[in-house]
């Protein structure tokens, strides 16, 4: 199964509309969304802390600040041929 993590924080209005945008592609994919909050936890904030949302597709880094659908949708499709 894809895994998409989105590392975020708490009351960020970015995260929450990455997160609604990929959740529109669960419609048309399978896939599994990780929401990971970043809020008090030094090593996340060090990685992620003036980036987020990042959004990881099966651990691999794949974008950040804003969803690029085309770009989700293109990379979504790539894993799960990858996978199956």
């Amino acid at each position: 199964m894809v895994v998409v993590t989105v590392y975020s924080r708490s009351g960020c209005h970015l995260c929450e509309l990455a997160l609604e945008e990929i959740e529109k592609f669960k419609s048309e994919f399978q896939f599994q969304v990780e929401k990971i909050l970043i809020d008090g936890k030094p090593e996340l904030e060090k990685s992620y802390g003036e980036e987020v949302p990042v959004i990881l597709i099966n651990g691999k880094p794949h974008d950040f600040f804003r969803i690029d659908n085309e770009r989700f949708r293109s990379a979504i499709q790539k894993e799960i041929r990858q996978h199956q």
